[in-house]
């Protein structure tokens, strides 16, 4: 675990610990609020991130997300509650011992960009370098590979009104990356771009991450933003967290009506995967154990019109039809004298969308394999219309 947040309270105004007593009592913000003018920001927030996940928090606006990822850096000051990173509280920490935490172990990439209009891309993604003492030609190695590793080879010398903004959020990710930080912290970093331009960050980040694997959390009020990048998301509201899960929790296991709303207008075929949809075969045939007449049996006792085929360490070789049998047991052939490789595959992280042009005409149904070959599970049209029936999307 890399970070441990425990009970969160953020809460803006004069003596705020009065406010925290009256969250602990069950109070209301809003009450809070009118009795002692107190905003609560943050309400008892509790998670857990591991280390290498993207961690998405995503809510309405006023829903107490940006509140939330300042406190982590201690921008905000918590009001109560712990924040665990690696073991050590960040709340009890000297501000000495804080600011070595921001330079040494986080990085922050803001939605404005934040960047020094007087500095050259170059000299920019080098700052935090420049900030810990580290020497003029080791930080603009180091700023140099990580403006290529963003894609801006060639930008160096140039200054950030000279680039669009798709590119000037480059420049901010490369600037945080340059550290090396263990920790990523993005509060809406891609929310004023154009569509197209967001997606390419998007896509750029989880590049990154194949490569870096650092541990993000990721502030957005876009669901289908926070469904494509989380590797689970906390869904915020009113300064409370409503549900934590993946992408597919979030969709299929709403735990409100709030959460409901939400995901309402997500288009489920792009979101939902054959993992999801898949069942394990009733039966398979094992090569190099089982005999013509053992497969016979199986296919009959569970009413099988084929049946798929594996090897002792499960890795799918194809499949048989009724026929496939009956020309074994009637020219006494082994059985892999007459499987049937062509059989259609897919990922279990393929998507549904993907997967119903694919499913659609098979003889035999559609093997979910892993980057092995090993067969996982099954997936029949039928599946797929199920899931996405549930909510009505086809």
């Amino acid at each position: 675990m890399k970070i441990k947040v425990d009970n969160l309270v953020k809460i803006f105004g004069r003596n705020p610990e009065r406010g925290l007593s009256m969250l602990e009592q069950g109070i209301g913000k809003e009450e809070i609020l009118n009795k002692h003018k107190l905003t609560v920001g943050v309400a008892g927030v509790s998670f857990a991130v591991d280390q290498g996940e993207i961690f998405v928090v995503m809510g309405l606006s006023g829903s107490g997300k940006s509140t939330l990822i300042r406190c982590l850096n201690r921008l905000h000051e918590p009001t109560g509650g712990t924040i665990e990173i690696d073991g050590n509280d960040v709340t009890t920490m000297t501000m000495p011992e804080m600011r070595a935490l921001r330079r040494e172990k986080m990085g922050m990439v803001f939605q404005n960009f934040a960047l020094y209009p007087n500095r050259t891309i170059l000299d920019n993604v080098a700052f935090g370098l420049e900030v810990r003492g580290i020497s003029r030609d080791e930080r603009h190695k180091k700023a140099q590979e990580t403006i290529e590793a963003v894609g801006l080879k060639g930008y160096e010398q140039q200054y950030p009104a000279q680039l669009s903004g798709g590119m000037q959020q480059r420049v901010g990710l490369a600037r945080a990356l340059a550290s090396d930080p263990d920790i990523l912290l993005m509060d809406e970093p891609f929310s004023a771009l154009d569509p197209l331009i967001r997606k390419d960050m998007q896509d750029e980040l989880l590049k990154l991450q194949g490569q870096m694997n650092k541990t993000i959390i990721f502030i957005t009020h876009d669901l289908d933003e926070a469904l494509s990048l989380g590797d689970r998301i906390a869904i915020m509201k009113d300064g409370v967290v409503v549900q934590v899960g993946t992408a597919e929790e979030i969709l299929n296991k709403p735990e409100d009506d709030y959460v409901v709303k939400f995901t309402e207008n997500v288009d489920r075929s792009r979101i939902l995967t054959a993992e999801y949809v898949m069942q394990k075969p009733l039966a398979t045939a094992r090569l190099g154990r089982d005999g013509v007449n053992t497969v016979l049996r199986k296919m009959e006792r569970h009413g099988l019109s084929t049946i798929l085929a594996v090897d002792s360490a499960d890795k799918l070789v194809g499949g048989f039809l009724p026929d496939d049998i009956g020309k074994a047991q009637k020219e006494q052939l082994k059985l892999e004298d007459v499987v049937t490789k062509d059989v259609p595959t897919t990922h279990p992280e393929t998507t549904l969308h993907d997967l119903l042009e694919t499913s659609s005409d098979a003889t035999f149904p559609l093997a979910v394999v892993d980057d092995n070959g090993v067969l996982k599970g099954i997936i029949v049209r039928s599946f797929i219309i199920a899931a996405l029936t549930r909510r009505g999307e086809v």
